[in-house]
């Protein structure tokens, strides 16, 4: 700790630039009619992901029916298909969201998200959407690039995802990449997700770039495609090497996400990680009728890095947790 800690490390044109930024978000959703929604950050259920880690918060409230273990969510995703399957119509949150783990120059731990849902849309037409409000919140008139993961990957390294081995791309690697990253094992998506990060996406350039129609087994909560069930129906937004934007055309099957949830832990298991509980109000609402929709989460401190030229996220924050 130093004797400066006590001050903001973003400067005060940051954060004016950021209070517009979530002005002209709002205005851009009003002027839609998609509802402002706000949502518990605590939940007795966690996202079992196995690449993100929840904080678990020991609760011991007095004359509570809740006790115990609770945790900080990672997305208000769970919480706002609750409300869509009750009926919401298109809604939106700004919120403040929390991955244990995290920490780094695009990382902290604590983080602004802005998470929308489009009853009706499909990946595409929201991929329209968040095209046309990146737009207008940078400032730009551009038509943002479109490709597939298959054709992305193909044409950077020449591997097919969806028909490639851990072999093949551990040579690759070897050859071409990062080397050969033993800690990887046989968990293909791990090799994928490496060669994304240090070979495909460094490619992209400056010019915004959609890709779309991951692996399967990378599907998270999209649904896979009726054209190939090879892929999901999931895009990531990147902006000059930056992952902006996650999106899904939503899964709405109740018995299918269970699986996912019960496969995620196991392979939380398999990676010597704790498991995590299963979100059963959210399981209930997919089983009343979620309707059919899409769905996205943007970083709003990495959006504010590219509006202000900032390299690093705690340079945007008022107060990082180096200084928390």
């Amino acid at each position: 700790m130093t004797e400066k800690d006590w001050q903001p490390q973003a400067t005060l044109d940051v954060l004016q630039r950021r209070a517009e930024l979530l002005q002209q978000i709002r205005d851009f959703f009003a002027r839609r009619d998609v509802l402002e929604v706000d949502t518990p950050v605590l939940s007795r259920a966690a996202n079992t992901d196995p690449n993100i880690d929840s904080f678990v918060i020991d609760y011991a409230g007095p004359d509570s029916p809740v006790s115990g273990q609770l945790y900080l969510h990672t997305s208000p995703e769970f919480a706002m298909k609750r409300l869509l399957a009750a009926g919401s119509g298109p809604i939106y949150q700004l919120c403040k969201v929390f991955r244990d783990g995290e920490a780094g120059r695009m990382h902290n731990p604590e983080f602004t998200l802005l998470e929308w849902y489009r009853p009706g849309f499909d990946h595409h037409a929201l991929m329209d959407e968040v095209e046309e409000l990146l737009n207008q919140l940078l400032g730009i008139n551009v038509a943002f690039r479109r490709i597939t993961y298959q054709q992305a990957f193909i044409d950077t390294t020449g591997i097919d995802p969806l028909t490639t081995s851990v072999e093949q791309c551990r040579a690759y690697s070897i050859r071409s990449g990062p080397g050969d990253v033993t800690g990887l094992g046989e968990n293909l998506d791990a090799w994928l997700d490496l060669l994304m990060d240090q070979v495909v996406v460094p490619t992209l350039g400056n010019t915004p770039v959609f890709i779309f129609d991951y692996p399967a087994s990378q599907a998270a909560l999209a649904r896979l495609s009726a054209n190939d069930s090879r892929v999901a129906e999931r895009f990531e937004l990147f902006i000059s090497g930056v992952e902006l934007a996650n999106g899904f055309h939503e899964l709405t099957d109740a018995g299918e996400q269970r699986q996912r949830f019960l496969s995620d832990n196991a392979q939380r298991e398999q990676d010597d990680k704790p498991g995590y509980p299963i979100d059963e109000n959210l399981l209930q609402a997919l089983e009343h009728g979620l309707p059919d929709c899409a769905g996205v989460a943007l970083g709003i401190e990495r959006l504010l890095m590219l509006l202000t030229g900032k390299n690093y996220i705690s340079d945007v924050l008022a107060f990082p947790i180096s200084r928390a």
